[in-house]
Protein backbone atom coordinates (compact mmCIF):
# COMPACT_ATOMS: atom_id res chain seq x y z
CA UNK A 1 0.00 0.00 0.00
CA UNK A 2 2.84 2.44 0.70
CA UNK A 3 4.24 1.46 -2.74
CA UNK A 4 1.14 2.61 -4.30
CA UNK A 5 0.91 5.65 -1.82
CA UNK A 6 4.32 6.75 -3.26
CA UNK A 7 3.63 5.94 -7.08
CA UNK A 8 0.11 7.99 -6.99
CA UNK A 9 2.18 10.95 -5.32
CA UNK A 10 2.97 13.24 -8.12
CA UNK A 11 -0.19 13.02 -9.73
CA UNK A 12 -1.55 14.68 -6.48
CA UNK A 13 -5.20 12.83 -6.45
CA UNK A 14 -6.92 15.13 -3.97
CA UNK A 15 -6.34 18.20 -6.34
CA UNK A 16 -7.98 16.50 -8.69
CA UNK A 17 -11.30 17.60 -7.86
CA UNK A 18 -10.89 20.73 -9.80
CA UNK A 19 -11.14 19.26 -12.65
CA UNK A 20 -14.11 17.77 -12.92
CA UNK A 21 -15.79 21.11 -11.30
CA UNK A 22 -14.20 22.98 -14.49
CA UNK A 23 -15.70 19.97 -16.87
CA UNK A 24 -18.90 20.17 -15.67
CA UNK A 25 -19.30 23.95 -16.28
CA UNK A 26 -18.35 23.15 -19.77
CA UNK A 27 -20.88 20.27 -19.74
CA UNK A 28 -23.39 22.87 -18.47
CA UNK A 29 -22.75 25.42 -21.52
CA UNK A 30 -22.87 22.01 -23.97
CA UNK A 31 -26.51 20.95 -22.43
CA UNK A 32 -27.69 24.69 -21.75
CA UNK A 33 -27.01 25.47 -25.85
CA UNK A 34 -27.80 22.64 -27.25
CA UNK A 35 -30.12 20.61 -25.03
CA UNK A 36 -28.84 17.32 -25.07
CA UNK A 37 -25.18 15.71 -25.09
CA UNK A 38 -23.79 11.94 -25.77
CA UNK A 39 -23.03 11.03 -21.66
CA UNK A 40 -19.92 8.75 -23.57
CA UNK A 41 -18.44 11.68 -25.00
CA UNK A 42 -18.63 13.71 -22.08
CA UNK A 43 -16.68 11.00 -19.75
CA UNK A 44 -14.00 10.63 -22.41
CA UNK A 45 -13.47 14.45 -22.04
CA UNK A 46 -13.42 13.66 -18.76
CA UNK A 47 -10.77 11.19 -18.70
CA UNK A 48 -8.69 13.98 -21.35
CA UNK A 49 -9.14 16.44 -18.88
CA UNK A 50 -8.15 14.65 -15.79
CA UNK A 51 -5.11 13.21 -17.71
CA UNK A 52 -3.84 16.73 -18.26
CA UNK A 53 -4.18 17.31 -14.80
CA UNK A 54 -2.24 14.56 -13.44
CA UNK A 55 0.48 15.17 -16.42
CA UNK A 56 1.24 19.18 -15.25
CA UNK A 57 0.86 17.68 -11.77
CA UNK A 58 3.68 15.08 -12.37
CA UNK A 59 6.02 17.16 -14.54
CA UNK A 60 5.50 19.53 -11.73
CA UNK A 61 6.83 17.29 -9.39
CA UNK A 62 9.70 15.70 -11.79
CA UNK A 63 11.08 19.34 -12.38
CA UNK A 64 10.87 20.66 -8.95
CA UNK A 65 12.93 17.62 -7.62
CA UNK A 66 15.27 17.84 -10.10
CA UNK A 67 15.90 21.45 -9.66
CA UNK A 68 16.08 21.31 -6.18
CA UNK A 69 13.02 23.05 -5.65
CA UNK A 70 11.39 20.48 -3.79
CA UNK A 71 14.54 20.68 -1.03
CA UNK A 72 14.09 24.05 0.06
CA UNK A 73 9.93 24.51 0.26
CA UNK A 74 8.09 24.66 3.25
CA UNK A 75 5.17 22.73 2.45
CA UNK A 76 1.80 23.60 3.37
CA UNK A 77 -1.68 21.42 2.88
CA UNK A 78 -2.24 23.45 -0.52
CA UNK A 79 1.59 24.24 -1.16
CA UNK A 80 5.01 22.80 -2.02
CA UNK A 81 4.21 19.51 -3.93
CA UNK A 82 3.37 15.98 -2.17
CA UNK A 83 6.64 15.58 -1.26
CA UNK A 84 6.66 12.16 -2.74
CA UNK A 85 10.44 12.29 -4.58
CA UNK A 86 12.21 14.02 -2.12
CA UNK A 87 11.58 11.28 0.47
CA UNK A 88 11.73 8.83 -2.73
CA UNK A 89 14.29 9.69 -4.74
CA UNK A 90 14.01 6.28 -6.79
CA UNK A 91 10.87 7.42 -8.09
CA UNK A 92 11.56 10.28 -9.75
CA UNK A 93 11.82 8.18 -13.16
CA UNK A 94 8.15 6.53 -12.63
CA UNK A 95 7.12 10.41 -11.46
CA UNK A 96 8.07 11.34 -15.18
CA UNK A 97 7.19 8.40 -17.20
CA UNK A 98 3.16 9.26 -15.21
CA UNK A 99 3.57 12.55 -16.41
CA UNK A 100 4.81 11.73 -20.57
CA UNK A 101 1.91 8.46 -20.40
CA UNK A 102 -0.59 10.74 -19.03
CA UNK A 103 0.27 13.31 -21.98
CA UNK A 104 0.12 10.57 -24.68
CA UNK A 105 -3.68 9.82 -23.21
CA UNK A 106 -4.73 13.60 -23.66
CA UNK A 107 -3.14 13.02 -27.04
CA UNK A 108 -5.44 9.90 -27.61
CA UNK A 109 -8.19 11.85 -26.33
CA UNK A 110 -7.86 14.40 -28.91
CA UNK A 111 -7.56 12.58 -31.57
CA UNK A 112 -10.38 10.81 -30.54
CA UNK A 113 -12.67 13.83 -31.05
CA UNK A 114 -10.67 15.28 -34.13
CA UNK A 115 -12.12 12.58 -35.81
CA UNK A 116 -15.45 13.04 -34.51
CA UNK A 117 -15.57 16.53 -34.33
CA UNK A 118 -13.46 18.03 -37.27
CA UNK A 119 -10.05 19.89 -37.25
CA UNK A 120 -11.47 23.18 -35.28
CA UNK A 121 -10.71 21.91 -31.73
CA UNK A 122 -6.72 21.25 -33.71
CA UNK A 123 -5.84 25.00 -31.60
CA UNK A 124 -7.27 24.69 -28.38
CA UNK A 125 -5.20 21.05 -28.25
CA UNK A 126 -2.28 21.92 -29.21
CA UNK A 127 -2.80 25.16 -26.47
CA UNK A 128 -3.40 22.72 -24.21
CA UNK A 129 -0.61 20.51 -24.33
CA UNK A 130 1.91 23.02 -24.39
CA UNK A 131 0.57 25.05 -21.09
CA UNK A 132 0.86 20.53 -19.60
CA UNK A 133 4.34 20.77 -20.89
CA UNK A 134 5.95 24.26 -20.69
CA UNK A 135 4.34 25.23 -17.15
CA UNK A 136 7.04 24.18 -14.69
CA UNK A 137 10.04 24.99 -17.08
CA UNK A 138 9.24 28.22 -18.66
CA UNK A 139 6.07 29.90 -17.89
CA UNK A 140 7.01 29.82 -14.14
CA UNK A 141 9.99 32.33 -14.91
CA UNK A 142 7.62 34.95 -16.39
CA UNK A 143 5.39 36.51 -13.82
CA UNK A 144 2.11 37.37 -16.34
CA UNK A 145 3.04 33.69 -18.19
CA UNK A 146 2.64 32.00 -14.85
CA UNK A 147 -0.22 34.24 -13.62
CA UNK A 148 -2.61 33.26 -16.28
CA UNK A 149 -1.79 29.87 -17.46
CA UNK A 150 -3.44 27.78 -14.77
CA UNK A 151 -6.24 29.94 -15.36
CA UNK A 152 -5.94 29.31 -19.45
CA UNK A 153 -5.64 25.43 -19.27
CA UNK A 154 -8.79 25.13 -16.73
CA UNK A 155 -10.69 27.91 -17.52
CA UNK A 156 -10.27 28.52 -21.23
CA UNK A 157 -9.06 25.94 -22.99
CA UNK A 158 -11.04 23.09 -20.16
CA UNK A 159 -14.67 25.00 -20.09
CA UNK A 160 -14.65 25.70 -23.99
CA UNK A 161 -12.80 22.62 -25.56
CA UNK A 162 -15.40 20.51 -23.34
CA UNK A 163 -18.25 22.76 -24.73
CA UNK A 164 -16.80 22.18 -28.29
CA UNK A 165 -16.34 17.76 -28.17
CA UNK A 166 -19.83 17.36 -26.26
CA UNK A 167 -21.70 19.77 -29.50
CA UNK A 168 -19.42 20.31 -32.04
CA UNK A 169 -19.26 24.42 -31.92
CA UNK A 170 -17.68 27.28 -30.39
CA UNK A 171 -19.92 29.22 -28.06
CA UNK A 172 -19.75 32.74 -26.40
CA UNK A 173 -22.04 30.62 -23.74
CA UNK A 174 -18.97 28.65 -23.20
CA UNK A 175 -16.52 31.30 -23.33
CA UNK A 176 -18.01 33.80 -20.92
CA UNK A 177 -18.59 31.04 -18.31
CA UNK A 178 -14.88 29.92 -18.75
CA UNK A 179 -13.88 33.54 -17.32
CA UNK A 180 -15.07 32.47 -13.88
CA UNK A 181 -12.92 28.95 -13.53
CA UNK A 182 -9.53 31.44 -15.69
CA UNK A 183 -9.85 34.21 -12.88
CA UNK A 184 -10.45 31.37 -10.23
CA UNK A 185 -7.72 28.58 -11.07
CA UNK A 186 -5.39 32.22 -11.66
CA UNK A 187 -5.98 32.81 -8.53
CA UNK A 188 -5.63 29.30 -6.99
CA UNK A 189 -1.79 28.19 -7.74
CA UNK A 190 -0.92 32.56 -7.59
CA UNK A 191 -2.34 32.38 -3.52
CA UNK A 192 -0.23 29.19 -3.37
CA UNK A 193 2.96 30.75 -4.45
CA UNK A 194 2.82 33.11 -1.09
CA UNK A 195 4.51 30.55 0.98
CA UNK A 196 7.43 29.48 -1.73
CA UNK A 197 8.64 32.91 -2.64
CA UNK A 198 12.41 32.67 -0.74
CA UNK A 199 12.08 28.89 -2.05
CA UNK A 200 11.22 29.45 -5.60
CA UNK A 201 13.45 32.90 -6.12
CA UNK A 202 16.52 30.44 -5.83
CA UNK A 203 15.87 28.36 -8.66
CA UNK A 204 15.38 31.23 -11.41
CA UNK A 205 11.40 31.60 -10.81
CA UNK A 206 9.74 34.90 -11.38
CA UNK A 207 6.50 35.17 -10.40
CA UNK A 208 4.62 38.24 -9.00
CA UNK A 209 5.08 37.75 -5.11
CA UNK A 210 8.31 37.48 -5.88
CA UNK A 211 8.61 40.51 -8.41
CA UNK A 212 6.13 42.60 -6.32
CA UNK A 213 5.92 41.45 -3.19
CA UNK A 214 3.31 39.75 -1.22
CA UNK A 215 0.90 42.64 -0.09
CA UNK A 216 0.73 44.13 -3.50
CA UNK A 217 0.24 40.62 -4.68
CA UNK A 218 -2.62 40.56 -2.75
CA UNK A 219 -4.55 43.17 -4.39
CA UNK A 220 -4.41 41.35 -7.60
CA UNK A 221 -6.04 38.33 -5.79
CA UNK A 222 -8.27 40.36 -4.82
CA UNK A 223 -8.79 41.98 -8.14
CA UNK A 224 -9.11 38.23 -9.96
CA UNK A 225 -11.95 36.80 -7.18
CA UNK A 226 -13.98 40.23 -8.26
CA UNK A 227 -13.43 39.70 -11.64
CA UNK A 228 -14.69 36.33 -11.52
CA UNK A 229 -18.02 37.57 -10.09
CA UNK A 230 -18.48 40.17 -12.53
CA UNK A 231 -17.62 37.82 -15.35
CA UNK A 232 -21.37 35.65 -14.30
CA UNK A 233 -22.94 38.97 -13.64
CA UNK A 234 -22.42 40.21 -17.31
CA UNK A 235 -22.57 37.00 -18.40
CA UNK A 236 -26.54 37.11 -16.71
CA UNK A 237 -26.80 40.52 -17.96
CA UNK A 238 -25.87 40.45 -21.40
CA UNK A 239 -27.79 37.08 -22.06
CA UNK A 240 -24.95 34.51 -22.91
CA UNK A 241 -25.76 32.92 -18.97
CA UNK A 242 -29.10 32.26 -17.63
CA UNK A 243 -30.22 33.86 -14.59
CA UNK A 244 -30.01 30.88 -12.51
CA UNK A 245 -26.10 31.35 -12.52
CA UNK A 246 -26.65 33.75 -10.51
CA UNK A 247 -26.27 30.79 -7.96
CA UNK A 248 -22.76 31.13 -8.58
CA UNK A 249 -22.37 34.56 -6.30
CA UNK A 250 -23.39 32.54 -3.04
CA UNK A 251 -19.61 31.20 -3.07
CA UNK A 252 -19.03 35.81 -2.33
CA UNK A 253 -19.29 34.12 1.26
CA UNK A 254 -16.21 32.39 0.82
CA UNK A 255 -14.87 34.86 -1.44
CA UNK A 256 -15.38 38.25 0.66
CA UNK A 257 -13.02 36.80 3.95
CA UNK A 258 -10.25 34.95 1.34
CA UNK A 259 -9.72 38.22 -0.38
CA UNK A 260 -9.35 40.24 3.07
CA UNK A 261 -7.53 37.56 4.56
CA UNK A 262 -4.99 37.10 1.88
CA UNK A 263 -4.20 41.04 2.37
CA UNK A 264 -3.85 41.09 5.96
CA UNK A 265 -1.81 38.07 6.27
CA UNK A 266 0.19 38.36 2.90
CA UNK A 267 3.63 37.92 5.10
CA UNK A 268 2.18 36.24 7.95
CA UNK A 269 2.35 32.16 6.66
CA UNK A 270 0.63 30.31 9.57
CA UNK A 271 -2.52 32.78 9.41
CA UNK A 272 -2.69 32.64 5.56
CA UNK A 273 -2.85 29.11 5.51
CA UNK A 274 -6.92 28.88 6.52
CA UNK A 275 -7.44 31.20 3.64
CA UNK A 276 -5.48 28.73 1.50
CA UNK A 277 -8.09 26.35 2.39
CA UNK A 278 -10.79 28.90 1.55
CA UNK A 279 -9.13 29.30 -1.61
CA UNK A 280 -9.64 26.09 -2.43
CA UNK A 281 -13.45 25.50 -1.60
CA UNK A 282 -13.85 29.04 -3.73
CA UNK A 283 -12.69 27.48 -6.43
CA UNK A 284 -14.86 23.57 -6.29
CA UNK A 285 -17.74 25.21 -5.66
CA UNK A 286 -18.13 28.43 -7.96
CA UNK A 287 -18.02 26.94 -11.24
CA UNK A 288 -19.97 24.30 -9.59
CA UNK A 289 -22.55 26.30 -8.64
CA UNK A 290 -22.79 28.12 -11.98
CA UNK A 291 -23.19 25.00 -13.82
CA UNK A 292 -26.44 23.99 -11.98
CA UNK A 293 -27.51 27.54 -13.34
CA UNK A 294 -26.92 26.06 -16.58
CA UNK A 295 -28.74 23.12 -15.87
CA UNK A 296 -31.65 24.82 -14.23
CA UNK A 297 -31.97 27.06 -17.20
Amino acid sequence: MNNLKYLLGPMRLPFLILTPACVVLGLGTAVWSSGGVSPVHFVVALVGAVSAHISVNAFNEYFDFKSGLDFKTQRTPFSGGSGTLPQNPELARQALATAVVSVIVVCLVGLYFLSVRGLALLPLGIAGILVVIFYTPWLARNPLACLVAPGLGFGTLMVVGTHFALTGDYSRTAFIASFVPFFLVSNLLFLNQFPDVDADRSVGRRNYPIVIGRRASSLIYGTFLLLAFVSIVLGVMTGYLPRACLLGLFALVFAIPAAVGAYRYADDMKRLAPYMGLNVVINIVTPVLVAVGLFLG
